[in-house]
């Protein structure tokens, strides 16, 4: 298994969720890429959003969005960590 360009373009549809609050979300408008665009639509029909136009993380989609967040965040790091 390997990631895929519409992987991808899920999982930076899920680092956009702010995870500090319950009460935001994300609006994937009409006027985005298509890609982005997609990409909420599978998130939503995964059950990991509660709109196809992204709206608010289900608990599913919030462990989604922590991890892919983390993982961003990690090779984010070991990047900076090698040129140093």
């Amino acid at each position: 298994m390997s990631f895929t360009p519409e992987l991808v373009a899920e999982l930076e549809i899920l680092v956009l969720f702010p995870l500090d609050s319950t009460k935001e979300g994300l609006k994937v408008h009409q006027t985005a890429a298509p890609p982005a665009i997609a990409a909420a639509k599978r998130l939503h029909a995964k059950g990991l959003i509660d709109q196809a136009d992204g709206g608010y993380l289900t608990s599913l989609g919030r462990d989604a969005a922590e991890q892919a967040q983390t993982l961003l965040t990690i090779l984010t790091t070991a990047n900076t960590k090698e040129a140093a």
